[in-house]
């Protein structure tokens, strides 16, 4: 159990750009549950945990008296490390927690970087021209153009991007297959890494993988997030990036210039639209705060 909640919080470091200070409160909450029940039974595992144990341990917790906001985090710690599970293919069956109520609460909006913040930060790799650099431009401006999930981007391979097509093929969440344009410029950058740079990360490897670390083998989360970071530092930029930034910043620049939110959602990969309306928020926020600051009488 222990293993499997360290692979769950290395995924949201990674993939969801959780703070240290979220990750910290997460591996204490699923600590604690692991704690509640290897006293029920040391040889349990998060496999055999069923609805009615789950039960037995919410309500251990509202004996305790936690405040709804700190019930409602421990609650969601759990329904998200099983959505992880399944997704990993670590719990069959029906997901325990599927039907699992929780404190409402207003859930705070995801960050997207501003145009020109997101302008700063793909001009950093562009500086320089090493094979790492052509990696790391063509990783970010396909990141940016598409609005991919980290996990979707590192998965990638060779085959799947359409040079002439303008396009890459990607696989979701529960194996869905989808095809995202992609603009020129990122087409070029990718190009750019195809004939310039991936050659040479890839030696003597028969890796498939699109995207290479200098070993020549998968480019992971890990590496990737380590790499936005140092490029979001030399850019001057003072909020937390982390790839799913550029997902945030994808859909709020679309809607914001006017992109249709079906089509957004298509992208994005939603299943439901209701997740991709998050967005008509920021995009709005987005539009405020640009006419507050151009126009003449708004100062």
């Amino acid at each position: 159990m222990r293993q499997e909640i360290e692979s769950f919080l290395h995924y949201l470091e990674v993939e969801r750009g959780f703070s240290p200070h979220t990750l910290v409160a997460y591996r204490n909450d699923l600590s604690q549950m692991a704690d509640y029940l290897d006293k029920r039974d040391q040889h349990f595992t998060w496999a055999g945990l069923n609805r009615e144990e789950l039960l037995g341990y919410i309500l251990n917790l509202q004996e305790k008296e936690y405040a709804p906001a700190t019930l409602a985090r421990k609650i969601a710690a759990v329904k998200s490390l099983f959505r992880f599970l399944k997704q990993e293919g670590k719990k069959e069956g029906q997901d325990p927690t599927q039907s699992l109520a929780s404190p409402r609460l207003n859930k705070p909006l995801p960050k997207p970087l501003s145009m020109a913040d997101m302008k700063r930060l793909l001009e950093q790799p562009a500086k320089l021209t090493t094979p790492e650099a052509k990696r790391d431009l063509a990783m970010l401006e396909l990141l940016y153009a598409t609005g991919m999930r980290v996990s979707e981007l590192v998965g990638l391979n060779e085959e799947d991007i359409g040079l002439e097509r303008g396009e890459v093929r990607c696989w979701g969440k529960g194996e869905k297959q989808r095809q995202i344009p992609v603009h020129p410029g990122a087409i070029q950058a990718v190009s750019n890494y195809l004939n310039e740079a991936r050659p040479g990360l890839v030696g003597g490897n028969q890796e498939k993988a699109l995207f290479l670390n200098r070993l020549g083998d998968r480019l992971t989360r890990q590496g990737l997030w380590q790499i936005i970071k140092g490029y979001a530092k030399a850019a001057g930029i003072k909020s937390r990036v982390s790839p799913h930034t550029f997902r945030h910043s994808f859909a709020t620049h679309l809607l914001s210039g006017g992109a249709d939110l079906r089509s957004v959602q298509e992208m994005l990969g939603h299943q439901h639209i209701s997740t991709t309306q998050v967005y008509t928020h920021l995009s709005d926020q987005f539009v405020r705060r640009s006419y507050e600051k151009a126009h003449p009488r708004s100062q």
